[in-house]
């Protein structure tokens, strides 16, 4: 199921350097993810998607998305929630949530640097 997701867990920019995220998203086509940077022990990850990932949940992270573009639904086992442009949410650790988006969606993520973006 992992095959047609493009996952870069390699930190893309360093410190001190500007990113530009609209740039940054236009180059990639949906189902791509990438480490943008490293702050303390957590990553900023850029997410560029469209339609259903899978059911997963982390163990022992908690994760963060902010919808930049798009939609993005977070299911839960018992709610779902419809985030759009400059909406956040978290999902805590342990929880199994599921995302989709229904057109292409440009989200960033806050994580720790440990999490596997696919779920533990």
């Amino acid at each position: 199921m992992t095959d047609r997701y493009d996952i870069n867990l390699d930190v893309k920019h360093e410190p001190l350097v500007l990113i530009d995220i609209g740039a940054e998203a236009a180059a990639h086509a949906p189902w791509h993810n990438q480490t943008l940077a490293r702050v303390n022990d957590s990553v900023v990850r850029l997410g560029v998607i469209e339609g259903d990932f899978h059911w997963h949940k982390h163990d022992a992270e908690d994760e963060f998305f902010l919808v930049l573009e798009g939609e993005l639904v977070i299911e839960l086992e018992s709610e779902s929630v419809r985030l759009r442009p400059h909406q956040a949410y978290t999902v805590p650790k342990g929880v199994l949530h599921k995302t989709s988006a229904p057109m292409r969606t440009v989200i960033l993520m806050v994580e720790a640097a440990d999490v596997i973006p696919t779920g533990d």
